[in-house]
């Protein structure tokens, strides 16, 4: 009897935690969802309104009128482009640190995960100074580029783990059938090392798209990205609230689309070696 107590009260201090944790990470997006269906005088109350009659004025306004969508299409264009070439660069660099001897190879390793440790702030001003001279200021290629440099790491750095979790005897079993390093690297590898692919896709795409201090430092108008075009609305003194939360609310959106998109994928290469 004591012991079904103690299990029952386990379990409801178990189910209690559970419950805070997700209400302290799912409130900040309901605060932010509700607050962009507000009008600014409503956003503005104390005590808060909780109930309402919500507007889409703010959506409306950012979209149409304050150029919202464009800088959407613009950290799209980005994002998407900086995933693919990351992932297009890192998966044969990291194939062939895991999975090939070569001189320099620990050298080459240690060189590209120091690229990802370096804070991007150290880098803002000799980045622009560097692209100024260029003539490439307000460049969605800029920030490419600039983006690829911390995405590439990641890509490796993932990737490089899962081909070497792959056991080299599927390797020497395809060599014995005259099978070259590319052939076994795109037909049995990389089918088997998707998890982590999709694992640091998902990590490239979010951190282009979320990205702020470079698109700030290095954009005027033409490449302004949606981060840095909320951050415009908290210019001066007064701070209009609904937009600032209806172009929140759209940035986040099609983070979590991709999320959930690729969630399978996700689960399974955060989760891959965890169990033998």
């Amino acid at each position: 009897m004591a012991a079904a107590i103690s299990t029952k009260r386990s379990i409801g201090i178990q189910i209690a935690l559970m419950l805070t944790i997700i209400l302290f990470a799912v409130f900040p997006f309901y605060w932010m969802v509700t607050t962009s269906l507000k009008t600014q005088v409503l956003a503005l109350e104390s005590p808060p309104v909780w109930v309402f009659t919500p507007t889409l004025s703010n959506y409306v306004s950012v979209l149409f009128d304050d150029g919202v969508f464009r800088t959407l299409v613009n950290s799209l264009i980005v994002a998407v482009s900086t995933t693919i070439l990351a992932i297009a660069l890192g998966l044969p660099a990291a194939y062939a640190l895991a999975r090939i001897e070569f001189r320099g190879k620990k050298d080459l390793w240690f060189w590209f995960i120091t690229n990802r440790m370096i804070s991007p702030i150290v880098l803002a001003l000799p980045f622009f100074l560097i692209v100024r001279q260029l003539g490439m200021l307000d460049n969605l290629i800029t920030l490419i580029l600039i983006y690829l440099t911390f995405n590439l790491p990641i890509v490796i750095w993932i990737c490089t783990d899962q081909f070497r979790a792959i056991p080299y005897e599927l390797d020497e079993a395809a060599s014995l059938e005259g099978a070259s390093h590319w052939r076994i690297f795109r037909s049995i590898c990389l089918p088997l090392a998707m998890p982590g692919v999709a694992v640091s896709a998902i990590f490239s795409f979010i951190f282009s798209w979320n990205e702020l201090m470079f698109a700030l430092v290095l954009t005027r108008t033409k490449a302004k990205t949606a981060p840095a075009m909320a951050v415009s609305f908290m210019e001066g003194y007064n701070l209009p609230y609904g937009k600032i939360m209806a172009t929140s609310t759209l940035i986040v959106i099609p983070v979590l689309i991709f999320a959930l998109i690729a969630s399978k994928q996700l689960v399974r290469g955060l989760t891959m070696g965890a169990v033998k």
